[in-house]
């Protein structure tokens, strides 16, 4: 990407030249384009035993400490449930049109009863308010992973019972907050809870079921369905869609045919696996072989009942995959394809695996920096689904190696993390470039990109080592500090023509998403 001439006075507290300026970008930002933040009520909330919340799935799991890699559990997380004023006013001065948040089923439903936690619904409508205060619009996903421990009792995800079960609460959602909400995101990741969780050990609630794992895929998927249904007969105001990870598979050596199947295998798995049932109505081909080793049985209706139409699709894009034919000497399968390739975490033989990205910035989880490849996913989307509704980038963003120290002219605390405000400029420009006239997925219908996150918090079974926030969280004292691409990224609001940003209603229908 060539670099931008830029203003020192645009950039954060520490004055490093980036690739793109905060007045380039913000020239860029198309009329209504949505620039948020999101988190997960796990991730951030803690006080797992306030108000009556009863136990996930990860509460259970984080009872043997091993299983994160700093021993951490998140029953503090970043407090975010006790301190939300405090980081929804960071939300305010930062400019942010809209802020992606999950709500914490177990704290709705905390015991399988049929009836609400009064005390759990409070605490988002008190979110919600403060939201409105400062002029952020909310997108409110219902599950994103925190599954209430007596569903998976009862089977969790591999159970159909917890489909309807999710379609049970999804309704209470939609009553309570269907006049408040602007968006509404259903599921986050289907893959990586069907992957991670049930295909593997890697997340709760640790099933290693395998290929035996699509039984939970579908009736996350079929979850998704009844929960759109149910809240379009709750008749809430905002928006309807989900949100997915998406990797595009690239084959390692393009001119082996051997490798380009193996992308293919990857390619379908990941992505296809996932999107084909809701934007088509149809699982690929090679999965129904597949569902019938793995026991699971698709019912009549059931594919029509996932596919239900969208307001918009939400696309998480992290990093592209690079794949080759055979076990490889490259160490063992990410833990998102453990599920597909029907290897193990721990580097069970496999027909296939991936291969480092050649020549390209690592952030210090170890994922690849492509930002070209956001528009190549993109344009993928188009092209294999026609009825593509509008897309929201729901999650984008790194973790980086980094640490506050006092500025040392002035003592002010700062964390000069100008490759995450590189990160998140060379993204956007790309995706933008993209879905622009004579891009690679131009008529790509692109409406908004959520960073994240918000503040650095619990990254599931990496705990607090991978951080991924605008904002430092000390993690002795749980001070807030605004970090160099907070800095930033507010620049690039403040500099967008104010007369083009979008509006900031809190509820609004697909014509208005």
């Amino acid at each position: 990407m060539t670099p931008h001439p830029v203003d020192p006075e645009e950039l954060g507290p520490d004055h490093v030249d980036l690739s793109i300026s905060a007045r380039v970008l913000a020239d860029k930002l198309p009329a209504g384009f949505v620039v948020g933040a999101a988190t997960s009520s796990y991730q951030v909330e803690g006080a797992v035993h306030a108000d009556g919340r009863g136990p996930s799935v990860w509460d259970t799991w984080l009872r043997d400490r091993s299983v994160t890699v700093d021993r951490s559990t998140a029953d503090d997380a970043v407090d975010h449930y006790r301190r939300m004023p405090q980081d929804v006013a960071l939300m305010g001065e930062l400019g942010l049109d809209a802020y992606r948040f999950s709500v914490a089923w177990p704290r709705i439903f905390p015991d399988g009863g049929s009836r609400p936690n009064r005390r759990g619904l409070d605490f988002y409508h008190r979110l919600l308010d403060e939201l409105e205060q400062r002029g952020v619009a909310p997108m409110l996903t219902a599950f994103h992973w925190d599954t209430p421990q007596y569903l998976e009792d009862d089977g969790g995800w591999m159970s159909r019972d917890t489909a309807l079960r999710f379609a049970d609460y999804a309704a209470v959602l939609g009553r309570e907050y269907g006049e408040r909400v602007r968006w509404w995101c259903t599921i986050n990741e289907p893959a990586t809870v069907a992957g991670n969780g049930y295909g593997s050990e890697l997340h709760a609630p640790a099933r290693n079921a395998g290929v035996g794992a699509l039984r939970a895929v579908h009736h996350l998927l079929l979850g998704h369905g009844l929960s759109v249904q149910a809240l379009r007969a709750e008749g809430v105001r905002g928006a309807i869609g989900m949100s997915n990870v998406h990797s595009p598979a690239e084959p390692a050596n393009p001119d082996s045919v051997l490798d380009r199947a193996a992308a293919d295998v990857i390619e379908t798995a990941t992505n296809r696996l996932f999107a084909d049932p809701v934007l088509l109505g149809t699982y690929p081909t090679a999965v129904h072989a597949a569902a019938r080793v793995a026991g699971l049985k698709i019912r009549d209706g059931d594919l029509e009942t996932i596919s239900q139409p969208l307001d918009f699709y939400g696309l998480n894009y992290y990093m592209p995959t690079l794949v080759a034919a055979g076990s490889g000497d490259d160490g063992p399968l990410p833990a998102s394809l453990v599920l597909p390739s029907g290897g193990d975490a721990d580097g069970g033989r496999s027909p296939l695996h991936v291969v480092e990205w050649p020549d390209v910035r690592r952030t210090a989880y170890g994922w690849p920096v492509v930002p070209d490849h956001l528009g190549v996913m993109l344009a993928r989307m188009r092209d294999r689904y026609p009825g593509l509704p509008p897309v929201y980038i729901t999650e984008g963003g790194a973790s980086f190696d980094e640490s506050p120290g006092p500025d040392p002219e002035t003592g002010v605390v700062q964390v000069h993390d100008t490759r995450r405000a590189e990160y998140l400029g060379d993204h956007l420009t790309a995706a933008l470039d993209a879905v622009g006239p004579g891009g690679d997925a131009e008529g790509v219908d692109l409406r908004g990109y959520f960073v994240w996150t918000l503040m650095d918090n619990w990254e599931w079974a990496a705990g607090y080592r991978q951080t991924f926030g605008l904002v430092h969280v000390d993690r002795a004292t749980m001070a807030r500090t605004p970090k160099a691409s907070y800095h930033w990224l507010r620049k690039v609001l403040q500099h967008r023509r104010r007369e083009e940003a979008p509006a900031k209603s809190t509820a609004g229908g697909a014509a208005t998403a």
